[in-house]
C-alpha cells in the first residue's frame, strides 16, 4: 500500500507548548495574471513526541490524523539543526 500522505518542510518558530511545535511553511507561486511571483507564508501546529526539536531546525512534516483541534501534522524528521549561537 502507497503513502500518500502530504508533507510539507518548514522552519520552527515556536516550541513552547507542550509535544507542540508551530512551523512556518513558505510557498511561492506565480500570479496568474500579472506573472509576478508571490510568496506566502503559512504556521501549522506540528506534533513532536520528544520534545526534542529547537526554534529554527528545518523539518518535515507529514500529514496525520488529528491529534487535537488544531494540529493535524506530525514532525515526520528533523532536516537541519540550527546553529549554535556562540
Amino acid at each position: 500500500m502507497t503513502n500518500n500522505r502530504r508533507r510539507l518542510t518548514g522552519r520552527v518558530i515556536r516550541n513552547s507548548m507542550d509535544k507542540t511545535v508551530v512551523v512556518v511553511v513558505t510557498s511561492t507561486k506565480r500570479h496568474p495574471l500579472y506573472k509576478k511571483v508571490i510568496r506566502t507564508t503559512k504556521k501549522y501546529m506540528a506534533h513532536d513526541e520528544s520534545n526534542a526539536i529547537p526554534v529554527g531546525a528545518l523539518v518535515q512534516i507529514v500529514e496525520s490524523r488529528p491529534i487535537s483541534k488544531t494540529k493535524r501534522w506530525a514532525v515526520e524528521a528533523i532536516l537541519e539543526a540550527p546553529e549554535a549561537e556562540a
